[in-house]
């Protein structure tokens, strides 16, 4: 198996090299990692108290963030290493100011893990949610590393819990802790016989409630809304547009609409206009006294979705027609109404959010026309749902307290 795993890695590198050529993602994941060595050597500095913190990418990070800023108003003097798999974490968040030092991680082959291991030298690792690397893990584990996993979500069909998922199962019993969101979670690993386990609920409810409490405000968005009700569609794919842009097209209301899609491409934003008859302006080309004359503004860049949902009436969530819902919970600490397609049951909040009335699911166009018309026509309707919503948010925060409780 260790074999099988090293050859997965080796051609997944390769992969990656292969797509590097038309794949701006791919390229960055290469491009990254060239001359890391050096650099993290050159870097970080002899015998510091390094915490690291790893997440696979942007969303990990999000649910993650929390925990690294409450750890670091605890333990001021140490120094936080955070990591990203992916391009698209790294980029957006290679400039966060509470980590001392940010890296891609280095592929998990024995030689890497051990190299980047012993140049860091952490006083304690910390995985957030589904990031289980087999040789940084074992390392970590026959050094007497401390090793945590936090907003750990675990279900049924995970390799961990197939007859044949013995070998990468044997990296679970590795951990130091492991913090889990539910109690099916903590079942499914008592299963299995392990028992360092504690259920610390979901750090993206801290970090959601925190957006709400700090939200700046966006002066193109404040002018584009300009007293309107608005439609904020996130994270959205072709399989969402196709039903929203008819929407949009058919409405004759004065609600305006945003739509920030998951790619943000050139030819994909440019296809999107084509296909909206009213007037649409795009982010990058707004400033400050055009957008109040436009119906549809759609956002052509990354980073900052979280925080247009505080202009929002109701929000559309990407997704629910492809591999599953994006993030729920950014708009549903504004107090926003949610609405997806049918694909969502992976998701604890969107199940939560349905049986709360805070959300609701569309199957087609016909639904989708349904719900809308019955949230921006029904006012008491409306205000329950939002109301549904912002209180689950804020009965649910407090993870990372739970998780850093037992801090020496």
């Amino acid at each position: 198996m260790i074999i099988l795993y090293h050859l997965f890695l080796a051609l997944f590198c390769f992969g990656a090299h292969i797509a590097s050529v038309f794949n701006d993602k791919a390229k960055k994941w290469i491009t990254g990692r060239k001359g890391l060595f050096k650099l993290i050597e050159q870097t970080v500095k002899e015998n510091e108290k390094v915490v690291w913190f790893h997440c696979a990418s942007l969303g990990e990070f999000e649910q993650g963030r929390p925990v690294i800023e409450e750890y670091k108003r605890r333990k001021p003097d140490s120094k936080i290493l955070l990591t990203f798999f992916s391009s698209s974490g790294y980029e957006v968040r290679k400039n966060y100011s509470l980590a001392d030092y940010i890296f891609y991680l280095p592929v998990d082959f024995r030689k890497n893990a051990i190299r980047f291991i012993n140049i860091i030298k952490p006083t304690a690792v910390y995985f957030v949610k589904y990031e289980f690397w087999f040789n940084y893990i074992d390392i970590l584990h026959l050094m007497k590393i401390p090793i945590y996993c936090i907003s750990a979500n675990f279900r049924p069909n995970q390799l961990f819990f197939k007859w044949y998922g013995k070998w990468y199962k044997s990296i679970l019993y590795k951990f130091t802790h492991i913090y889990v969101q539910n109690v099916r979670s903590k079942d499914l690993l008592a299963n299995i016989n392990i028992h360092n386990v504690s259920i610390s609920g979901d750090t993206r409810f801290d970090r959601v409630a925190q957006i709400a409490r700090q939200a700046k405000s966006i002066s193109v968005i404040e002018s584009f809304k300009n007293g309107s009700n608005i439609i904020v569609a996130g994270s959205t794919w072709p399989a969402d547009e196709k039903y929203l842009v008819k929407y949009f097209n058919s409405n004759n209301t004065k609600n305006k609409f945003i739509i920030a899609p998951h790619e943000i491409n050139l030819l994909h934003i440019e296809n999107l206009i084509k296909s909206i008859t009213k007037k649409t302006l795009k982010y990058s080309q707004a400033n400050i006294l055009n957008p109040k004359d436009f119906d549809v503004l759609i956002i052509d860049n990354i980073g900052f979705l979280s925080s247009v949902y505080q202009y929002g009436n109701i929000a559309y969530i990407g997704g629910g027609f492809g591999k599953g819902i994006h993030n729920i919970l950014e708009a549903a600490t504004f107090g926003l109404p949610a609405v997806f397609g049918p694909n969502y049951k992976k998701f604890q909040e969107a199940i939560d959010l349905v049986d709360k009335g805070g959300a609701f699911v569309i199957n087609n166009f016909n639904s989708l026309n349904k719900v809308f018309d019955k949230l921006t026509s029904d006012i008491e309707f409306f205000q329950n749902a939002g109301k549904s919503a912002r209180d689950y948010v804020f009965a649910n925060t407090g993870a990372s307290t739970a998780i850093l409780a037992n801090l020496k």
